[in-house]
Parts: structure tokens; sequence; C-alpha cells
């Protein structure tokens, strides 16, 4: 599995946590044990392709996502004008946390790629409009610096 599905995964699991707030150690499991992956590895194929270096990484994401939630959120936040953060949907939000803490927090990761890898995901899951609304804000925070 590459890095970028592994990104998928880590957004699927973020999208999760919005629900019920609570990314421990045992949400984690669930997400990596054989039980979901056979449940869903017929509807979302990279879930069956998940390995034990994906594992590390999407943890590293999913925890530091977690960790880092209130300062990301901020950021949204300040560049999401006219728009509560209630607002934007589940998805747009994991997608926009994921690539805001990958930019900001893993050091192997470009801004460029974090965004481009944003877009592409968010083509799959949400509206036009609403992969430009993702990359106009994440444009924006990178700009930002």
């Amino acid at each position: 599995m590459s890095r970028k599905a592994a990104r998928e995964v880590a957004v699927h699991i973020v999208y999760d946590y919005g629900f019920n707030n609570d990314i421990g150690l045992e949400s984690l499991q669930y997400f990596f044990s054989e039980e979901f992956a056979n449940s869903v590895s017929e509807d979302i194929e990279i879930y069956s392709m998940v390995g034990e270096k994906q594992h590390e990484y999407i943890s590293s994401i999913v925890n530091g996502v977690a960790e880092k939630r209130d300062e990301i959120d901020e950021l949204i936040k300040k560049y999401s004008v006219g728009w509560n953060l209630n607002r934007i949907s589940r998805i747009a939000m994991a997608i926009m946390r994921v690539a805001v803490y990958e930019s900001k927090y893993v050091s192997d990761v470009s801004e460029k790629i974090a965004i481009n890898e944003a877009v592409e995901i968010a083509k799959k899951y949400d509206t036009a409009e609403t992969v430009s609304f993702i990359n106009g804000i994440l444009g924006s925070i990178v700009r930002e610096g």
C-alpha cells in the first residue's frame, strides 16, 4: 500500500473520530483488525492492502490530528471566511485536518503533496465545489507558513 492509500485510510479514521470524539488505541485497533478489513474490503479495497508499515504511518497521522485538533481547526476556521466549522461537511473537515497535520508536522511530506493528495481524496468523496473550497483553504494555510 502506498502512502497515498494510507492517507485515505487516515482520513476515514479522522472522519469517524468526528462522530465520536474518541480516537484512542481501541479505535485504531478496530480499523486495523481483520474483522473490519473483511467487512469493508469489497467496498473499500484499500483496507485489504494495509500492512504494518502503513499502520504506523496511519497511527501517527491520526494521533497527531487528535493531539493538534484544536490548533488545526483554528487554522481552518481562520481561512473559512463566512463559514462556521459546523457547516463544513465531516469528510471535508477530515480531509483538511489530515492535510494540515501532514503539511505542518510531517517533515518528509511537502505542503504541495499534502494539498494535492487532499484534493485527490476530496474528489472521491465530495462535490467539485467542496474540492475547490478545500484547495483554497489549504492553499491559504500553506501561504501563511
